[in-house]
């Protein structure tokens, strides 16, 4: 099943569940330390977390401060008068600024679809190695020929995350944030050795 089939039978939990681990993968790029999501996941294995979820959210975006600003609307190649890293920090606070306060179906459904493709031009961006493919939208669909490894690799965490919690329910949370842990190691040592190659 493509991703794009999945976000579409997702339940609310697993939407935000995705959303928000497609969010923490990319947390390295504003700034923000591994522990900093932690009160919204902990929201979701909560049933009575939906009332909090705005009021943690809030918090999280105090933490990692910043202006949040919508990154422009291409397909992960870069503006002509910057770099691909300040396109994908561009991307992230996309992705924090578009999270809904109130956890409904719709509004997550929405705010998933949105961190998908946004994580998944924010590795594109930054993977050392060209992607050969048209778009991120035929990534998703299940066109896979040519990936590059890093997008590749999102492409399976974003995938597995919504296989988790539509098998396993609030159960999947624990692995599925496993995923994302692992995710966000890897970009925070891209983003660590791009810096070390401008140094």
């Amino acid at each position: 099943m493509s991703l794009v089939e999945l976000i579409g039978q997702a339940d609310e939990r697993g939407l935000a569940a995705s959303g928000l681990a497609c969010l923490d993968r990319c947390v390295p790029l504003l700034g923000g330390d591994d522990e900093v999501l932690r009160p919204l996941w902990a929201g979701l294995a909560d049933e009575a977390g939906d009332a909090e979820w705005g009021e943690r959210l809030e918090q999280v975006r105090g933490k990692l401060g910043g202006e949040f600003g919508a990154a422009d609307g291409g397909d992960g190649e870069r503006d002509a008068g910057g770099s691909g890293e300040d396109e994908a920090v561009l991307l992230a606070r996309r992705m924090l600024a578009a999270a809904p306060v109130e956890r409904s179906a719709d509004g997550v459904r929405a705010w998933a679809d949105l961190c998908s493709v946004a994580a998944l031009r924010i590795h594109r961006l930054l993977d050392p190695l060209k992607d050969a493919g048209d778009s991120v939208d035929a990534r998703r669909e299940g066109r896979t020929e040519g990936m590059s490894p890093l997008v590749a690799a999102e492409l399976r965490r974003q995938i597995t995350v919504l296989e988790l919690l539509a098998v396993h329910g609030p159960a999947g949370l624990r692995p599925a944030l496993e995923v994302s842990t692992e995710g966000r190691r890897v970009l925070r040592a891209v983003v660590s050795r791009r810096s070390r190659r401008r140094g």
